[in-house]
């Protein structure tokens, strides 16, 4: 027998083998083959539905807006609110802003129960995630004790955050308010101790120390 009949002698038994693992297997490839069109076309189909439902949020999101200029805040609020509980990072937390900056809830429990709803059910950058935090305790230092204020701000002050100073900052000026001049002070010393900071903070937090300073 020759090199020629050998190879192919060799080239038939391979194809035997897979016409014989194709005979064998035909169930398991169809299936494996229409499990993964099923997959690929579920992705897509996903993929559109998200992108129609982020364009319906962002069209309802404009919508509250213009019912805002137009002075309904009823109709605004309502909207705003319904876009939060769609959980859409983007668009959840900038409803929940601009029901704040624009005062339309005035029950201060249902905007912490807004606040935790945003940061449970979104998953956002970790940056992103301690600005929220910052104005959640930003907003509860209206109101909230010194212990459940410190307690909650205890991890964003601790922390390597880009949103550290602007923490402490708050702090400070939540002591000054009540007159607790040391305890502010503490707060202020803290920010001026830190690195890279923005000028404008270190600024704040020399200044507040000149008022401590005068009104000792």
């Amino acid at each position: 027998m020759n090199d020629n009949e050998i190879q192919t002698q060799g080239a038939l038994t391979s194809k035997e083998k897979i016409i014989n693992y194709y005979n064998n297997n035909k169930l398991l490839i169809y299936s494996s083959l229409f499990a993964l069109l099923i997959i690929i076309f579920s992705i897509i189909f996903y993929l559109e539905i998200k992108e129609t439902k982020r364009e319906t949020l962002a069209n309802n999101y404009i919508d509250a807006e213009i019912y805002l200029e137009n002075g309904n805040t009823s109709k605004a609020k309502e909207l705003l609110k319904t876009i939060i509980l769609e959980n859409d990072k983007t668009y959840s937390a900038l409803s929940l802003f601009l029901i704040l900056n624009e005062n339309l809830i005035e029950d201060n429990e249902e905007i912490i129960i807004l606040f935790d709803h945003v940061l449970e059910n979104n998953k956002f950058d970790n940056e992103i995630k301690n600005l929220i935090i910052l104005k959640k305790l930003l907003f509860e230092s209206n109101y909230a004790n010194e212990q459940k204020l410190l307690s909650s701000i205890n991890t964003l002050i601790n922390s390597d955050s880009l949103w550290k100073p602007h923490a402490l900052l708050m702090l400070g000026d939540f002591f000054v308010s009540k007159k607790e001049y040391l305890k502010a002070k503490e707060f202020y010393t803290r920010i001026l101790s830190l690195k890279n900071i923005n000028k404008e903070l270190y600024t704040q937090a020399r200044l507040q120390l000149i008022f401590i300073q005068n009104e000792k």
